[in-house]
């Protein structure tokens, strides 16, 4: 695994809190892990602190876009906007994430093609223990901008 020199900010295009997690402990052509803390007063924060289970799905999400975000600034490429288009079979062990918990994140690709379509395998541990695990279905468009704007120009076109 390679070490991640880049803070996690410059990995993902999210921004302050909406940043899940702490950084990247190691990487490689297929995998990335990393590290996510649970903080109290997080954005997503339940009341009495902590995120929703649910939440688990953002993290991994997250580890999938610091994963491309490395390979980008590796290769000296700008980092690109992805969607998590969907999940298989999110489980997750636990009803919360607590306040404090230290979550250890792993996000391994299993597939990807030339359009930018890749699934996931995420994983979710606390003292080494499983939490959640999920595949992730992502897709990378040459253009995310395009892909963004498309759906307006078409309805636009539509109401002439």
């Amino acid at each position: 695994m390679k070490h991640a020199p880049w803070p996690i900010a410059t990995l993902l295009p999210h921004s302050g809190d909406a940043v899940l997690l702490d950084g990247v402990t190691g990487w490689d052509d297929d995998q990335l892990r990393a590290i996510a803390t649970i903080q109290a007063d997080s954005l997503y924060s339940q009341q009495g602190g902590g995120l929703p289970a649910w939440l688990g799905l953002e993290i991994m999400a997250q580890a999938v876009g610091s994963w491309a975000g490395c390979r980008a600034r590796d290769a000296g490429q700008p980092v690109q906007l992805g969607f998590l288009l969907g999940t298989r079979r999110y489980e997750c062990h636990t009803d919360a994430f607590a306040p404090g918990m230290r979550l250890d994140v792993t996000a391994t690709r299993t597939f990807e093609d030339a359009a930018g379509m890749g699934v996931f395998a995420c994983e979710l541990h606390h003292e080494g223990r499983l939490l959640a695990q999920a595949r992730l279905n992502v897709y990378s468009p040459p253009d995310p901008g395009a892909f963004v704007l498309e759906p307006l120009a078409r309805n636009s076109e539509d109401s002439v």
